[in-house]
């Protein structure tokens, strides 16, 4: 909470890291801090977040938003090495004049010269396969609070190799990331996690578990916690408590609770 409020002293693009991370927090009470301490940045204390180069291009964008009447912090996110395009256009937009020349410039590089033909599909699944295995690379080297940013940010490929990460707030930032899709989280349910944390958050999280299949899949896994696992239980269908009650690769207690349940819908 003392993080959340801004209160331990950080560098500045430590601060921003943390506070980003902790907006997404599971207890409402931390996001809602760290939002309040994004928010009330300012001064000195917020030029250095964002000059910092490690700075994320998501919380640039959240600061251009909030500062969108302020010229001089308009500039400098304009002039940051990881401002996002959707950012640059937001700040041209707003008479930002450094983000109009730089988005002028992304946006020619991005036209078709007349007479050249885009590439065909094959090669964009190429470059897509390309992009992944140097996003993979990449991650090898990127430090922690980086990783963090990432997951919590970062597109579907991203999600899929930091959900792998040792490191249980690498791993678990990536369950916070707002784009993450129910087809994820059915995989990830699915799944052999190392983190455990990660399944306690899927089971708490109201809006994933009003889906069949993840709460299928949350049965099925040998990690979801016992009463979490046998209240959903209680909501499957008669032929997944018959699978269930002849499986030997779920938890004993979960088989038989299933036979039971199977046993008093027959009688009923």
């Amino acid at each position: 909470m003392q993080a959340a409020r801004g209160k331990i002293p950080l560098e500045a693009g430590d601060l921003g890291a943390v506070l980003l991370y902790l907006s997404h927090d599971t207890d409402t009470e931390i996001a809602e801090a760290a939002i309040a301490s994004i928010r009330g940045l300012s001064g000195n204390r917020l030029m250095s977040v964002l000059e910092a180069p490690e700075t994320h291009p998501y919380l640039l964008e959240i600061f251009s938003r909030l500062h969108c009447n302020d010229t001089a912090i308009g500039e400098v996110i304009a002039s940051h090495p990881s401002v996002a395009v959707e950012t640059l256009e937001f700040l041209s937009l707003h008479g930002v004049t450094t983000a109009t020349e730089f988005y002028g410039v992304l946006s020619s590089l991005d036209e078709t010269p007349e007479g050249e033909q885009p590439p065909p599909e094959f090669e964009e699944e190429e470059a897509d396969e390309e992009e992944f295995k140097s996003k993979y690379q990449l991650a090898q080297s990127m430090g922690v609070a980086e990783k963090i940013k990432m997951a919590l940010t970062g597109d579907k490929e991203w999600r899929g190799i930091l959900i792998k990460d040792s490191n249980k707030l690498v791993s678990g930032g990536v369950v916070k990331n707002p784009r993450i899709t129910d087809s994820e989280i059915i995989t990830i349910a699915k799944s052999a996690v190392q983190n455990d944390d990660i399944i306690r958050v899927i089971c708490s999280n109201k809006e994933w578990v009003k889906n069949y299949n993840i709460r299928k899949a949350l049965v099925e896994n040998n990690k979801t916690p016992l009463p979490q696992a046998l209240r959903f239980l209680a909501t499957l269908s008669e032929k997944d408590l018959a699978s269930l009650a002849k499986s030997k690769n779920i938890s004993s207690v979960i088989a038989t609770q299933a036979r039971r349940l199977l046993l008093n819908k027959n009688k009923k």
